[in-house]
């Protein structure tokens, strides 16, 4: 058996009097790809932005591929981790954000370079050919030497994922990548996120009000509430099938607002 590249073991967030993540357990297997949905205020975002280290856990153990996350390996045991080990661990992932994130005084070619090149090591020759190589697999070659105001939405948030592609990361985590964008643009990022998920073996963690896409996209969903894991499975068993009645409630609101 495969250990779990994501797991969280009793981790409580809290912001203030607020609890976020209440003990929440959680595993994601090496190449899976994991939809989490969920009211607003349900711990979703939260869960990526402990994992990209944005967000302090108060309690519990995060590990990513093996190692603990907030965590080092002390001689009394587990200590708070140093910043030298957050930036190694934080290299394991990629993220994409709802608000694109892009440098506005660089091209999209620099964008994809700059990280590769002084994080990695780069030569300018090896961040270059790899960022073409991703630009192609956006779809968005010809926008090299664009910077990013003069790109449409879609561009840019396309972008922003050959961004973290070009860090090699193990696991992808994609935070409602579409929420910002005009409806019409929604349908090409999906379809590059999707392309992502069918051809190649990162694993995937995706936050997203897209119901339908959850439901193509994910090996599994999850259902969160008030800072746990309500009810999760195959989307054709949550989607078709929700056992619980607050996933009921929550999926009809989401598919017919109008009623």
């Amino acid at each position: 058996m495969n250990e779990p590249i994501i797991r969280f073991e009793g981790v409580v967030k809290r912001f203030g009097e607020l609890t976020v993540l209440d003990h929440l357990d959680f595993t994601v297997d090496p190449g899976e790809k994991v939809t989490i949905i969920g009211p607003s205020g349900s711990g979703k975002s939260t869960v990526l932005r402990v994992l990209m280290t944005l967000e302090r856990i108060n309690e519990g153990v995060v590990y990513v591929d093996g190692e603990p996350l907030w965590h080092e390996q002390g001689a009394k045991g587990l200590e708070p981790a140093s910043e030298a080990h957050l930036r190694k661990m934080r290299q394991k992932m990629g993220m994409v954000f709802q608000h694109f994130n892009l440098f506005p005084h660089m091209t999209v070619l620099r964008n994809l370079t700059e990280a590769p090149r002084y994080v990695l090591g780069l030569s300018p020759r090896e961040a270059r050919q790899r960022a073409e190589e991703l630009l192609e697999l956006v779809g968005l070659s010809d926008k090299a030497e664009a910077f990013p105001s003069q790109l449409s939405g879609g561009q840019q948030q396309r972008v922003a994922i050959a961004r973290a592609l070009a860090m090699r990361p193990k696991i992808m985590l994609f935070d409602e990548p579409t929420s910002a964008l005009d409806p019409e643009l929604v349908g090409e990022v999906l379809r590059v996120i999707r392309s992502l998920a069918e051809e190649h073996e990162l694993t995937m963690l995706l936050v997203t009000h897209e119901m339908d896409f959850a439901r193509r996209i994910s090996d599994r969903v999850c259902f969160f509430d008030q800072g746990r894991i309500l009810e999760q499975g195959p989307p054709e068993e949550i989607f078709s099938s929700p056992k619980e009645q607050r996933t009921r409630e929550f999926l009809h609101a989401v598919l017919h607002p109008e009623e």
